[in-house]
């Protein structure tokens, strides 16, 4: 069984057809071209607004003309994520699907069903004209996952909709009326490298990988390694027992997505090699223990030999670089004090990279409270403005507050139980939703985000729950015929 004999067809193959375009956040001019192309072929007004975003706009079926505009909303760009024997580039290759059971996986990457099924029910919906709805205004946005770029530059008199379903939500039959807000802090420095004598050294690449990683909202409290972090360790220890000095270090690509692996160049004195290998040996054992029950797949920590370095970084800029990466928060920092199930306030040491004279470091800090998250982020400028480094905060949004009276909430319950026989979940995430960016645009606009089932995205792991699919389209067709009149 291939995607193409999945069902509903009509949405299996509009996703099929955006995986075989490259579409990682930053190159979304190829999938732009290809929505509004495909807008226009199927008799909507289609166009890419000066944000960079594609809208489509579709008129009312007969007898549905007195119903109220609503916006079908998601995200045109994927987090691109692979394993790291995995040689698949994500600018120019297409996504290698198969089916696993009641889950549709990629080959070695990550999916792009975050946000391509969104896209894709949006899609089988301007397609079939068999379908009874009123007017529908799709809003397909770029560069969701790098800072919500499309949805920031946004005009606001683009919509004329009074209700938006945003299709980004990852679990079938949960209603979300909320989330975090979010803010990226990026810490970055020079530095003059020292030349290396490599009399009596010798150089070695301490590496981390096959951990779990994932979303660094939906799953941030599970206590996933973060590598860089695991790194930090290592590093400390064998600095600090003069063991090993930094010339390089790398790890993470993507500021919403737990990194996985890292990687870091030290130089050795030959006399202590033995007991360097040693130390992260035990690293390795510690690590092993510690994250026995989490990360499941286990963490390879591994020191090999590797060629000599010309340049390395100063000792008390390694120093400062070290303890600053060591001390800074990382995880969960507080669960919602009235609800708590569910965090408010977060942060994830997403990328670092030294070397080159150069080092930087971006956190993404999120929180469903202002206060909170302002309070992370001037700690996290502290942290690391005591290491020398300066700091910046950028793309700060506000949470998306909710709407606990929502006629759209109402009257999408309503729907779900008349359908399903139950009452869906209605909650707020602490991942970051566009509704929390586009909302202050269009203050009028009531809002919901809903979505099929998917697990471990912005990872190799990630998988769309192929049931789920039908429910959740079935589920968005029959919303639109009880979209409220004007």
């Amino acid at each position: 069984m291939t995607i193409l004999d999945l069902q509903p067809q009509n949405v299996w193959r509009q996703f099929h057809a955006l995986t075989q375009i490259p579409r990682p956040s930053g190159h979304t001019a190829q999938v732009a071209d290809f929505l509004v192309e495909f807008g226009k072929k199927n008799g909507a007004e289609a166009f890419i607004d000066g944000a960079g975003n594609v809208v489509m706009r579709v008129g009312a079926t007969p007898g549905y003309e007195n119903r109220a505009t609503v916006v079908l909303q998601a995200h045109m760009d994927m987090v691109p994520q692979k394993t790291k024997d995995s040689v698949h580039n994500f600018e120019t290759d297409p996504i290698e699907t198969w089916v696993d059971g009641e889950w549709l996986r990629a080959k070695d990457t990550t999916l792009g069903a975050d946000d391509g099924m969104g896209v894709a029910a949006a899609m089988a919906i301007v397609e079939d004209k068999s379908l009874e709805h009123g007017p529908i205004e799709v809003l397909i946005t770029r560069d969701e996952e790098t800072g919500m770029y499309g949805a920031f530059d946004l005009a606001p008199d683009t919509l004329a909709g009074k209700y938006l379903l945003n299709l980004d939500s990852e679990t079938e039959g949960e209603i979300t009326i909320g989330c975090a807000g979010g803010m990226d802090v990026v810490c970055t420095m020079e530095y003059q490298e020292m030349n290396v004598d490599a009399a009596g050294m010798v150089a070695y690449t301490i590496a981390v990988k096959g951990l779990l990683g994932g979303h660094s909202g939906l799953e941030i409290n599970e206590g996933r390694a973060n590598a860089i972090k695991l790194l930090a360790r290592v590093l400390y220890a064998a600095a600090g027992e003069g063991l090993a000095h930094l010339c390089t270090w790398h790890g993470g690509n993507m500021r919403n997505a737990i990194p996985r692996d890292g990687e870091a160049t030290v130089l050795v004195p030959a006399a202590k090699e033995q007991e360097f290998v040693s130390l992260v040996e035990k690293c390795a054992q510690t690590f092993a223990h510690e994250y026995a029950d989490i990360e499941k797949d286990g963490i390879q920590l591994t020191a090999t030999p590797t060629t000599m370095p010309p340049t390395a970084v100063p000792t008390d800029i390694q120093d400062n670089l070290i303890n600053a990466v060591l001390a800074a928060q990382d995880g969960v920092m507080r669960n919602i004090p009235t609800i708590p199930s569910i965090v408010e306030t977060s942060s994830n040491l997403a990328i670092i990279s030294i070397g080159g004279g150069k080092a930087s470091v971006q956190i993404l800090a999120r929180s469903s409270q202002d206060s909170m998250k302002l309070f992370l982020c001037n700690s996290l400028k502290a942290c690391f403005s005591m290491a020398g480094m300066k700091v910046k905060f950028e793309g700060g949004y506000s949470g998306w507050q909710p709407n606990t009276k929502s006629p759209l909430v109402e009257s999408m319950s309503a729907v779900y139980e008349r359908m399903y026989g139950t009452n869906p979940h209605i909650l707020v995430v602490h991942a970051g939703l566009e509704c929390g960016i586009i909302g202050p645009k269009y203050p009028e606009m009531d809002m919901a985000s809903i979505g099929p089932t998917l697990l471990s995205p912005h990872t190799p792991s990630e998988r769309c729950h192929i049931p789920s699919v039908q429910k959740f389209y079935d589920y968005v067709v029959e919303l639109l015929k009880n979209i409220p009149t004007k």
